[in-house]
């Protein structure tokens, strides 16, 4: 008996007003992609793939963890066993991964991207899936441009460091041909990270050499993250990210981080107090410099990094051991916020944290502190992570519609480093049109669609257009 597929027009949809939600408000929505981890590099030079397995599994993390954790042999995840082989072991990895979000993912990217819908991935279907996704990477518009346009892409904002040339982003905006924005977006981590002292000195000099300064005093410091600043605005940004444990917001003054930068460019360790200092102090720095350029600040927390030290030694960072922190967060990212809010300098900020646990406590905080004329100024940011999946979005959605005000939400980004990731904005907005179109279906909220209707495609498209003024 043939298996029914799974990945079928009304997908998750579960009411006739759900579908109705989403084919007529959402499916055809193009796509602002506002946070992603794409290499330029790959998009100027429009890459190719020779099989499933390099798009797939080249870089993710994800699927890396879920084949360990089905007992596969870390050479058919990052070792150096033959595409084949690494695509075999995934596919017979995959029937042990129902219920967990890679199964929906996964099957997802196959339908839309390689017409496969009519047979579910496995080891008895491997050969065929293989063989039948190299025909369509063989053709023409196979590429990681053709499939940016495939998908509706009107945005992708990347991540990157504040010393990047971007010098990629400035090739793809010169090709007239090629209409999708790709834009960078500032990501300072580095800087912030004093308590490794001999790293950050070595980014030091690059931010040195990039501005085409000399760096000896904070003063030198902070003139030459604004020269960068300005560079990246005046390359398109609209967007900054940190990615932090919790939100630093210890108590200093300005001689205290005077002293501690020229301990630190000294190359003299800091203590843990300075290290708080510094970061509280970088945290409110930058938050003014996006506000003055009119950016939106992002934060992600609450990811606790590199657990496995065997593993990180052999492999590095971002191979698929991490996980969800627990760091305390509401009276630091009060302090900062305030702080910035005082001095007429808050930024639009969305705030996304990787423990659920903190979803109602963002949904408060944010409320805090919005302001005209931007709707839903502060906002907090899609599941993230481990929480971008089906219940994660879900708990989102909810915690967000109690305390704020969803129908303002920007809605969702890939967060990905995979051309065929796009996939995830359908994922979610066939969720949040299931949960609207069951609201709607029980009487809690009204069956009109023109109102659900229009609040469906501004979380799609509109409002993300709207609020970072792309």
């Amino acid at each position: 008996m043939k298996t029914p597929p799974l990945i079928t027009d009304d997908f998750i949809l579960q009411t006739p007003e759900a579908r109705t939600l989403y084919h007529e408000y959402a499916e055809n929505q193009p796509i602002i992609d506002y946070h992603c981890h794409l290499s330029p590099k790959e998009v100027a030079d429009d890459i190719r793939w020779e099989n499933i397995a390099q798009p797939w599994l080249g870089g993710d993390h994800y699927k890396w963890r879920a084949m360990r954790s089905n007992g596969i042999e870390e050479r058919f995840c990052t070792g150096d066993a033959s595409d084949w082989e690494k695509f075999e072991k995934f596919a017979g990895a995959m029937p042990y991964m129902l219920r967990n979000p890679m199964y929906h993912w996964s099957h997802l990217e196959l339908a839309r991207y390689f017409d496969i819908n009519d047979l579910l991935l496995s080891d008895k279907t491997a050969k065929e899936v293989w063989e039948r996704t190299a025909a369509k990477l063989a053709e023409p518009d196979f590429s990681a441009r053709g499939l940016m346009k495939k998908s509706n892409v009107k945005v992708v904002c990347t991540t990157d460091d504040p010393t990047d040339s971007l010098e990629y982003h400035a090739q793809i905006a010169a090709d007239k041909s090629f209409d999708v924005k790709v834009l960078p977006a500032w990501r300072p981590d580095k800087g912030l990270q004093i308590e490794n002292n001999e790293a950050w000195n070595v980014w030091v000099d690059k931010l040195s050499a990039a501005a085409g300064m000399d760096i000896t005093t904070l003063d030198d410091f902070i003139n030459a993250l604004q020269k960068r600043h300005d560079f990246f605005d005046s390359m398109g940004c609209k967007l900054s990210d940190y990615g932090l444990s919790t939100v630093y917001a210890e108590k200093y003054t300005e001689s205290e981080i005077k002293a501690i930068f020229a301990k630190a460019r000294g190359k003299t360790a800091c203590d843990e107090k300075e290290v708080l200092q510094f970061k509280s102090f970088m945290l409110h720095t930058c938050g003014k410099m996006d506000a003055k350029s009119d950016w939106t600040w992002q934060i992600h927390y609450n990811a606790l990094r590199n657990n496995n030290t065997k593993m990180f030694r052999m492999l590095g960072p971002d191979t698929g051991f991490d996980s969800i922190g627990d760091w305390p967060i509401a009276e630091g990212l009060s302090k900062l916020l305030d702080g910035l809010e005082l001095e007429d300098s808050l930024p639009r900020t969305i705030v996304y944290t990787l423990n659920p646990r903190d979803n109602e406590l963002l949904g408060a905080m944010i409320g805090n502190f919005q302001s005209a004329p931007t709707p839903s100024k502060m906002q907090f940011g899609s599941g993230w992570w481990f929480n971008d999946q089906m219940d994660g979005m879900t708990r989102h959605i909810e915690a967000l519609s109690q305390l704020g005000m969803l129908s303002r939400f920007v809605g969702m980004l890939t967060d990905s480093r995979s051309f065929l990731s796009y996939t995830r904005h359908e994922y979610f907005r066939r969720i949040l049109c299931n949960i609207l179109g069951n609201d709607m279906a029980k009487g809690i909220i009204p069956h009109d669609f023109e109102l659900v209707g229009r609040m469906v495609a501004d979380i799609s498209y509109n409002n993300a257009k709207n609020y970072f003024k792309f």
